[in-house]
C-alpha cells in the first residue's frame, strides 16, 4: 500500500485541478508559479499575489451573468462591483478597475481612495460609486462633496432613515440614492435582524412619507440586501432574495425611478480542493427569480448589482510558511511548528474559525501523518488542526525529533495557505491598517503628578485618513 502523500491527494480528490498542479521535480504549482523558485528567491513568511487571478474571477463572473440574461431573456442589465473592504490596497483596486468595473465603499476614508483613483484616471465621474456603511458626518460629507463635484453616479445606500438628512442639507444638485433592506438572519443567529439596513415592513411608507415628491433634488434608484451567509441554493436564501424582489416590484408602482436591485456579495471561494458550487445555476436561478417576479407584477425588470468582494481577490493570494520544527507532546499529538503566527496573518483562521486551502509545497513522495500546525507566538489557539473536508490535517512526515534519525535531505516542509486573499490584511492590522478602514482611535493618558494630582495628556491622535493611504499605496 502506497502511503505517500501523494497517493492520499489522488484517493480524496481530483488532482490536478485548476489553479494546483505539480511541476517535473515534484513541487507544487500555484496558478503555473514555481513557488520553490519563489521561495529560494525570497524565503519564508512569504505572501504572495498573483493579480491575473483578479481578472479571471471578474470575467467569469461576467460571462455567467451574460449568460443567465441570454437565457431567461432578462431585459435588464449588470453592473460588477469591487467591494474594497475585502482589499484596499492599491495595486489591488487598479488590477480589478482594469476589467471595467465598479466600486462599492463602507467608510469616510474609502472616499480618500477615490479622489485618489480619480487623480491617477483609473476611474472617472461616470464610475458607479456605491456608498454602503453606517455612515458618520465625516462619510456623509465626503459623499455629498463627490457628488457635488459632479461625479454622477455616487449612489449613497441608507442604512437608516436619518442618514437622509445629512445629503438634503448637504447635497447641492441632485443624486440618486438606495435602501439598504435589513434582512432576517438565520436561526442559529444570536439576533433576529441584521443590525444593517431599514426594516422591509418600513420601507414603502418610509419612501411615500420622505422621498416621494422631491424627485428634482433626489430620486430612489436602488434597493440593496446582503446576507452575512452568503449565497446558498437553501430556502432561508431565496426566502430573503424573494422578500427584496416582491418589495421592487411594490416600489415600482409608485416609484418610476427605482431601476436597480443589489444583492450584494456572498459568492463562496474555494477552501478546499474537494470545493464544489455551481455558481453558473444559482446565478441562473437568481435571474429567473427576478424575472417571474417582475412579470407577474408587470413591472419592468431591474439592473442587478453585485458586490463581489471575497469572490474578486480571495483566490489571488497565498501563504506561505517553513516548518521549523516538530515536537511529539504526547501519543497522538505531532506538532508541526511554522516560521510565523497564524493570529497575526491569517487571523481568520483564530477569530472565526475559517479554513484555507492547505498543500505542502514539497515532499509529496514522503509519507504522511497527522499533524497540528502551531505558531511561534506564545498565545495558546496560535494554531491550525483541521481542514474543510476533515476534521484533521494530514501533511508529509518530515525529519525525526531524535537527531541520530534525521533524514538526509535537509530541505526544510513548506506550507501554503491559499486563496487568503480577502479580509486577512486588514484584520490583522498589516502595516497599521483596519478592518473597513476604521481608524485607531485618538489616546489618552491619565496619571498622577507628583502632588498626587490627576493629570491626562493626548498621547496618540486618532489615526488619518493619510497615514492608511500611504500604507496602501495611494501616497508616495
Amino acid at each position: 500500500m502506497n502511503n505517500s502523500y501523494t497517493s492520499l491527494v489522488n484517493q480524496t480528490f481530483h488532482f490536478p485541478q485548476e489553479g494546483f498542479d505539480q511541476n517535473d521535480d515534484g513541487y507544487l504549482e500555484f496558478n503555473g508559479l514555481d513557488l520553490k523558485s519563489l521561495i529560494d528567491k525570497y524565503g519564508t513568511p512569504l505572501k504572495l499575489t498573483y493579480l491575473p487571478k483578479i481578472g479571471m474571477q471578474i470575467n467569469k463572473a461576467k460571462r455567467m451573468f451574460e449568460a443567465a440574461f441570454k437565457k431567461h431573456k432578462y431585459e435588464g442589465e449588470y453592473f460588477y462591483c469591487y467591494c474594497t473592504k475585502s482589499s484596499h490596497f492599491s495595486f489591488i483596486v487598479e488590477e480589478t478597475l482594469k476589467h471595467n468595473i465598479h466600486l462599492e465603499t463602507s467608510y469616510a476614508y474609502d472616499i480618500e481612495i477615490i479622489n485618489r483613483l480619480y487623480q491617477r484616471r483609473k476611474i472617472n465621474k461616470e464610475t458607479y460609486i456605491i456608498c454602503n456603511g453606517y455612515k458618520q458626518k465625516n462619510y456623509t460629507s465626503r459623499i455629498a462633496k463627490l457628488i457635488n463635484t459632479g461625479f454622477k453616479n455616487v449612489i449613497p445606500i441608507l442604512d437608516n432613515k436619518e442618514e437622509l438628512l445629512a445629503y438634503k442639507r448637504s447635497v447641492k444638485q441632485p443624486f440618486r440614492l438606495g435602501i439598504r433592506v435589513a434582512a432576517e438572519e438565520e436561526p442559529n443567529f444570536p439576533f433576529y435582524t441584521s443590525r444593517l439596513g431599514i426594516r422591509a415592513k418600513d420601507i414603502l411608507e418610509f419612501y411615500v412619507d420622505d422621498i416621494e415628491g422631491y424627485e428634482e433634488k433626489f430620486q430612489l434608484k436602488m434597493l440593496h440586501i446582503f446576507l452575512n451567509k452568503g449565497i446558498k441554493d437553501d430556502i432561508y436564501y431565496w426566502s430573503e432574495l424573494n422578500k427584496i424582489i416582491n418589495l421592487y416590484c411594490q416600489l415600482k408602482k409608485i416609484c418610476p425611478e427605482l431601476d436597480s436591485i443589489n444583492i450584494g456579495g456572498g459568492f463562496p471561494i474555494k477552501h478546499s480542493l474537494g470545493f464544489e458550487y455551481d455558481y453558473q445555476f444559482m446565478i441562473n436561478e437568481i435571474v429567473s427569480n427576478i424575472k417571474k417576479a417582475c412579470k407577474k407584477a408587470r413591472v419592468p425588470m431591474p439592473n442587478i448589482y453585485t458586490e463581489f468582494g471575497s469572490f474578486t481577490v480571495g483566490e489571488s493570494m497565498a501563504h506561505i510558511y517553513s516548518v521549523i520544527g516538530q515536537k511529539i507532546q504526547n501519543d497522538r499529538e505531532c506538532w508541526y511548528m511554522i516560521d510565523s503566527s497564524f493570529i497575526t496573518t491569517l487571523p481568520d483562521t483564530w477569530g472565526i474559525g475559517e479554513k484555507f486551502l492547505m498543500l505542502p509545497i514539497n515532499k509529496w513522495d514522503n509519507e504522511y501523518h497527522r499533524v497540528v500546525l502551531g505558531g511561534i507566538t506564545c498565545d495558546s489557539h496560535d494554531y491550525y488542526d483541521s481542514e474543510e473536508h476533515i476534521n484533521e490535517v494530514f501533511l508529509p512526515k518530515i525529519a525525526s525529533v531524535d537527531p541520530k534519525e534525521a533524514v538526509a535531505n535537509k530541505e526544510p516542509l513548506y506550507v501554503g495557505f491559499f486563496h487568503t486573499g480577502a479580509y486577512q490584511d486588514q484584520i490583522s492590522g498589516y502595516g497599521g491598517i483596519k478592518h473597513c478602514l476604521i481608524p485607531s482611535p485618538k489616546h489618552v493618558i491619565v496619571e498622577q503628578d507628583k502632588s498626587g494630582k490627576l493629570v491626562d495628556w493626548l498621547y496618540a491622535k486618532e489615526q488619518s485618513a493619510q497615514s492608511m493611504l500611504k500604507i496602501l499605496g495611494y501616497l508616495r
